[in-house]
């Protein structure tokens, strides 16, 4: 299967599985309007889909550096939608907080294997891994306007249709999975990149990772309730603002692809950085019909670093690819669901826009903080890979980056 292909079937999949990540944004404001949840009830459902993904991601990683567990993606991608789905059916709050986090265990099943099947499919380039990334923002942006399809004919009891993405997710990447295992089995798959393991520079990555997560989970939890308040009281205003705030992701992690391609990761996300914390200053003090101008420079500021850290942390720690994908994609995105509460408690307390102002901080500490990252050293290909506990996750190995 050629690279473009697998890319574009990975890509699809990987849409599939966020659509359920950005579903539970998506339904917060029906289950303030329908069950009268307050800010900080609906940001225990948000705590609920973070806090067992963010311990079960780095799980994961682990067992996928020890075996190659590539049937992960189906199975996960189906178990994310099916949280989802049940999700509405039940009106226990006890109940959505259960099938909510039965989906974050799903997603976080997906993230590490299916970068590490995403890094070997690109051969390592930083273009095609922008691509992979491109999907699962897509699957964000498409995820308020499905919800609102569904949820806003119906009401929260046809929350069940929303298992058709996780159906077609779960079929697209079977192909992909048979050409790499034909790959493995013909002994033509890539040798693995050996490199010596940069722990601080993981840590320092890592932490970046965890003031964007907070940032972008923080706004995508409570945007459009705070866009409704701005545009008197409109639903549409408040679904078009979570919407442009995906869509600016998705934008996003293309450009970053583009000029990693001309300039470093390490730079390019730098740089990034900086521009967000003049944009997210935008979204809480800008008023008016401006606001939808800031949140997408802060998605796209956002998500211009989003894979350039994924590979980042790959190269960081050569010898755990899928531990450094489960934190990078999982742990310390799931860490910002932590806050969530500490956000909507504020703004049960104070205002909305009191709660927001503090994230104008995070990435300013991102940028100080990619300030101390260095570029790391792209290993030589055809350098032994270290032994595995499995012959087949040589095959999953990632190859060596390069520019393309």
């Amino acid at each position: 299967m050629r690279r473009n292909t697998s890319i574009t079937l990975l890509s699809v999949g990987h849409a599939c599985v966020d659509v359920y990540q950005g579903a539970v944004a998506s339904l917060v404001p029906f289950f303030v309007a329908e069950r009268a949840y307050s800010y900080a009830a609906v940001s225990g459902i948000v705590l609920a889909a973070s806090l067992l993904s963010s311990v079960a991601q780095p799980v994961f990683g682990v067992l996928t550096d020890r075996w190659a567990m590539p049937w992960l993606l189906p199975v996960s991608t189906l178990l994310g939608g099916v949280g989802i789905a049940l999700s509405g059916v039940s009106g226990s709050y006890g109940l959505t907080l259960v099938f909510v986090a039965i989906s974050g265990v799903g997603v976080a099943a997906y993230h590490p294997e299916s970068a590490r099947v995403a890094r070997l499919a690109s051969q390592g380039s930083h273009s095609a891994m922008s691509w992979f990334s491109l999907g699962g923002n897509l699957g964000f942006a498409l995820a308020p306007l499905l919800v609102t399809a569904v949820v806003a004919t119906g009401g929260l009891r046809l929350t069940p249709l929303l298992v058709l993405p996780a159906l077609a997710g779960s079929t697209l990447c079977l192909p992909v999975l048979r050409a790499l295992g034909q790959r493995q089995a013909s002994g033509a798959g890539p040798a693995g990149a050996a490199g010596n393991d940069d722990k601080g520079s993981f840590v320092k990555l890592s932490l970046a990772v965890v003031c964007r997560s907070i940032v972008f989970i923080g706004l995508s939890t409570f945007i459009s309730l705070y866009a409704k308040q701005r545009m008197d009281g409109s639903t549409a205003a408040g679904t078009a603002a979570l919407f442009v705030l995906y869509l600016g992701g998705a934008v996003g992690s293309v450009l970053g692809g583009a000029l990693a391609n001309r300039w470093d990761r390490v730079t390019v996300a730098r740089w990034s950085y900086l521009m967000t914390v003049a944009a997210v200053a935008g979204v809480v003090f800008v008023p008016g019909p401006a606001l939808y101008v800031f949140v997408a420079l802060t998605s796209a500021g956002l998500y211009v670093p989003f894979s350039l850290q994924v590979t980042l942390g790959q190269d960081y720690l050569p010898s755990r690819m899928g531990t450094a994908s489960g934190i990078t994609l999982g742990l310390t995105v799931s860490i910002g669901g932590l806050m969530s509460p500490v956000i909507g408690g504020i703004a049960d307390a104070t205002s909305l826009r009191t709660a927001l102002a503090p994230l104008i901080l995070m990435p300013a500490l991102s940028w100080l903080l990619f300030r101390t990252l260095p570029e790391p050293t792209v290993p030589r290909p055809g350098t032994a890979a270290p032994t595995k506990g499995d012959d087949t996750d040589a095959a999953l190995s990632p190859a060596r980056p390069d520019r393309r």
